[in-house]
């Protein structure tokens, strides 16, 4: 397993990753019609302008399996929500299924947190969908549920949920 920061010519692997995590993560949640019009390259296309229009320390981070394939990858930065007192965010962090509790996820994480806090972030916040299974891995690094919004996707009306953590400084020490 190797995390290293993603470069523009990760974007095709990071929008396969992204869409065929999302038809299996949301499923159950997002309709089947909106998940069906997810494309790669409508994703690539999407990742490929975000590499070159990356935020104020805005990062990207993918993570390999041993064959050196994108499996997974996540992406933080400034908070892009000025509603809470949080400064830094995970903005994604989405992995295969097959690569889902293996510790990718939890690796992923801390190198989001660990640039949040090297470029002087003290706080970070995550918007998860009500009903994701990753909530629970939210609150198992230490996530509090800090608020909601109603969301729109598709046509359909979904719950947003934002999970804070207060003092990132304190979880980069409890996570070595």
């Amino acid at each position: 397993m190797k995390i290293r920061k993603a470069e523009l010519i990760d974007a095709g692997g990071i929008a396969k990753v992204h869409v065929d995590s999302w038809r299996t993560t949301y499923g159950n949640i997002l309709s089947e019609w909106y998940l069906s019009q997810l494309s790669v390259e409508g994703r690539k296309n999407n990742w490929e302008w975000t590499f070159k229009n990356l935020n104020k320390d805005e990062v990207i981070y993918v993570g390999l399996n041993d064959e050196e394939s994108i499996v997974g990858f996540a992406c933080g930065g400034q908070s892009r929500d000025k509603d809470f007192e949080y400064d830094g965010e995970l903005y994604a962090i989405y992995l295969l299924r097959d690569y889902q509790g293996k510790g990718y996820g939890k690796r992923l994480f801390k190198a989001v947190v660990d640039s949040l806090q090297k470029n002087g972030y003290e706080s970070m916040m995550v918007w998860v969908l009500q009903g994701n299974p990753a909530i629970s891995f939210y609150t198992a690094m230490g996530g509090e549920l800090i608020g909601q919004k109603e969301i729109t996707i598709g046509a359909d009306k979904h719950i947003e949920l934002v999970y804070g953590w207060r003092n990132i400084n304190v979880f980069m020490r409890r996570a070595e």
